[in-house]
């Protein structure tokens, strides 16, 4: 993919700059009129993707376009033929767009080398295609507004501004949440007042995601690939070290991205969908995929699981949907077979859940109102956690053979020797700072992310001091830059 380093990054100078701009002008300039707030937002939100490279704003503006022409035209066609010919139109711009900027070069080369395998050479140069940053999210994303139309959940809307800005919103634009359009556009339709709590609240997750992306996250990425890059020179107990490191990586990432998106919207107004739910406090896969990137997951289920048949018919129709929604799934983190396995895998370890019925036990939180899980939670929740950091050395891995050689290098004698990197002064302050972390997310698993209702009715000095304490651990701790993972995707 291109490079993101002119990116608006979340946790960058220039976005620190951007955001109370954008906040004084939509709150103080353009509040009293509905259509100037959503086209300010459609200009922040331009001026925010275009701030990476403005060539690709093209894609956007014209699946806007499209997508809107779309639903006006649903609107008025009654006839069901032409009705399926205006939605396939969406899906064809939609995933034709998504397929040649993210899966041409994939393609060619596997069809380069299926063919060389009969021995037929064939000589093509790939095209190098750079790819947008958030293509698999806003596709997905206007993409929902036609098929929901055409289903006639939604009614079309004749606001353009207001439709623009649902697309384009800047918070969640490059990495989601997937908003549907039932959900998030019609909020563009209403009169936002500013409130306070609701601010505070957005404020208080966004310092949140900002600690999970620069703490948690730019730390373990810095052993992740280390680790990663140079597995065949570390012991299998250091192998295993570095796919914690990857597990706790990601997903502090992902949904400290998710965090600060939403927490940013509040500051507007708007509320968004809930992104990661604890995921890693799991007791089966099912409930990993209930609470992992919910958006995503959600998504596929409504749009492809469900037209498919779901869990309906036969034993064979529901290995065939498991398989695919997984697959796609996979597939849709990127053109690579890693992630292709990684679906696949994760199909493999959901299907017995759902040939026995038990797919949906578990579907309150865990230990809720309790401080400690009871041993058969634990246990569950263990080999739960144990399956993912499995699934996710293929996901982290280069390519199938660099994952095969990794988890052959852990299952070796070496695997009960002392693990590198750990009991240095960085790799532990690492691993207490993850270890925090995981208490803290405990903690505050009842709320809309960890720190919600944490410290909430202390004294305010106390309650400041935690704030502050976290402020410092950003500025202090942090590790090395870098992109958010899912900008890849």
């Amino acid at each position: 993919m291109g490079s993101t380093s002119k990116f608006m990054l979340f946790n960058s100078i220039d976005f620190a700059i951007f955001l109370p701009i954008v906040f004084i002008l939509y709150w103080f300039i353009t509040n009293r009129n509905i259509k100037l707030q959503n086209f300010l937002v459609v200009a922040a939100s331009y001026v925010f993707y275009g701030w990476w490279d403005w060539r690709f704003l093209s894609l956007i503006i014209f699946s806007t376009i499209v997508d809107y022409s779309v639903g006006r035209g649903l609107a008025k066609e009654e006839n069901q033929a032409k009705r399926k010919i205006l939605l396939w139109t969406s899906i064809i711009v939609n995933l034709g767009f998504l397929g040649f900027f993210k899966y041409y070069d994939f393609f060619l080369e596997n069809f380069i080398t299926t063919f060389s395998f009969f021995g037929t050479e064939i000589k093509s140069n790939s095209l190098n295609i750079i790819l947008p940053v958030g293509i698999s999210f806003y596709t997905f994303q206007t993409l929902s507004y036609s098929i929901d139309v055409y289903r006639r959940k939604l009614e079309p809307t004749k606001d353009f501004i207001a439709f623009s800005a649902f697309v384009s919103f800047f918070p969640q634009l490059v990495a989601g949440p997937i908003e549907r359009a039932t959900h998030l556009l019609p909020q563009f339709y209403k009169k936002r007042t500013f409130d306070y709590s609701k601010a505070v609240d957005g404020m208080r997750q966004i310092l949140w995601g900002l600690f999970k992306k620069i703490v948690i996250a730019d730390n373990c990425a810095e052993y992740a690939n280390l680790i990663f890059n140079n597995s065949a020179d570390y012991s299998g107990s250091t192998l295993v070290l570095g796919a914690l490191f990857f597990t706790f990586q990601i997903y502090a990432d992902f949904s400290g991205y998710s965090d600060i998106a939403i927490g940013t919207s509040r500051l507007f107004g708007f509320d968004l969908m809930r992104n990661f739910n604890f995921p890693y406090f799991s007791r089966d896969i099912a409930e990993f995929w209930r609470r992992w990137h919910i958006s995503l997951s959600s998504w596929f289920r409504d749009y492809l699981y469900i037209p498919l048949g779901g869990s309906r018919g036969g034993t064979w129709m529901k290995v065939r949907n498991t398989f695919a929604i997984f697959i796609v799934s996979g597939f849709w983190h990127g053109a690579n077979w890693t992630f292709i396995v990684w679906g696949a895998l994760n199909a493999v370890y959901f299907l017995p859940l759902l040939l026995t019925n038990n797919n949906r036990n578990n579907l309150e939180i865990v230990a809720q109102g309790k401080y400690l899980p009871s041993i058969k939670e634990l246990s569950f929740m263990l080999l739960t956690f144990s399956l993912t950091v499995f699934a996710w050395i293929f996901f982290r891995a280069n390519n199938i053979g660099h994952a095969i050689d990794y988890i052959s290098g852990i299952f070796s004698k070496s695997l009960f020797s002392i693990p590198r990197h750990i009991f240095g002064f960085g790799g532990l302050t690492t691993v207490i700072f993850v270890v925090v972390f995981v208490l803290i997310e405990w903690t505050g698993r009842e709320g809309q992310y960890a720190i919600a209702h944490l410290g909430i009715k202390w004294k305010r000095p106390l309650r400041y001091a935690m704030y502050y304490a976290i402020i410092i651990a950003i500025f202090w701790f942090g590790g090395k830059e870098q992109q958010f993972i899912y900008f890849q995707f």
